[in-house]
């Protein structure tokens, strides 16, 4: 390996600039996360609402399906004429 020699004293000067970056970065992500996270929950209730509506009409397309396939079933299934 190379030899790197003593390190390179750093000017306080640079290492305040570097942990105040380091403190404001932090505190933009948790509220950057803080606005994502509200409007998260105002999407979640959208699906919400349109879930269930979604689920209204696949139930009734399902029971309409099952009623027309017991209709042909019957009909299959019945005496046939001679």
């Amino acid at each position: 390996m190379a030899d790197l020699g003593a390190p390179v004293r750093v000017s306080p000067l640079i290492k305040f600039g570097r942990w105040s970056f380091l403190a404001v970065g932090v505190a933009y992500g948790a509220y950057h996360q803080q606005r994502l996270a509200k409007r998260e929950v105002g999407i979640r209730e959208i699906e919400a609402q349109q879930k269930a509506i979604r689920d209204k009409k696949l139930a009734a397309e399902k029971k309409r399906n099952q009623e027309e396939e017991a209709k042909a079933i019957a009909e299959l299934s019945g005496p046939t004429k001679k």
